[in-house]
């Protein structure tokens, strides 16, 4: 069996736009696999590679470019290769810090509402002389909020408790109190 040589490309003969492309994209893919979008730009590397490949194969010597095409493809199955395993791995970083940091805010929301009801209690304690066992109405505080008590709502689902004068509100939600409790 003999051995067909092959010819090199004729001179001058540019790789296709396509094997750039699959190139191009499949850097970037892994250039930006931090930000998580790599497979977005693995996957057209992917496709734009397998064309140019498959073209210049079928052009019998006639285009060029045949390893920047494996290149781009190269680079685009890693891309998105490692954005199988980068993307969960931040994801399960991610999702618990998003969700303390939500409940931080849900917490210290609460607590300055807390604070906002002590105060006007106190306000109300001191225009009505009122003793450190009373007990204010909602109704009564609504002049020294500056709004409605009822617009008062604990972000995580907690009910207010306005309790009397020595003593500080209350929510029902554990650990959503003002602070020295």
């Amino acid at each position: 069996m003999a051995t067909e040589a092959r010819s090199p490309p004729p001179l001058g003969s540019k790789p296709p736009a396509l094997a750039t492309w699959s190139l191009v994209l499949g850097c970037l893919g892994i250039v930006l696999l931090l930000g998580c979008i790599g497979p977005l730009f693995g996957i057209p590397a992917v496709i734009c590679g397998h064309l140019a490949y498959s073209r210049i194969k079928r052009s019998g010597g006639v285009l060029s470019g045949e390893g920047m095409a494996l290149a781009g493809l190269i680079t685009g199955y890693v891309s998105i290769g490692l954005s199988l395993l980068f993307i969960p791995m931040m994801l399960a970083i991610a999702v618990p810090t998003f969700v303390k940091a939500r409940q931080t805010a849900q917490q210290n929301i609460c607590i300055n509402n807390l604070r906002l009801i002590d105060g006007a209690k106190q306000s109300w304690s001191l225009e009505k002389k009122a003793t450190a066992e009373d007990t204010p109405a909602a109704g009564d505080l609504t002049q020294f909020l500056g709004k409605n008590f009822s617009l008062l709502r604990c972000p995580a689902g907690g009910v207010y408790r306005i309790n009397k004068v020595s003593d500080p509100p209350t929510c029902s939600v554990p650990n959503h109190r003002l602070p020295n409790q």
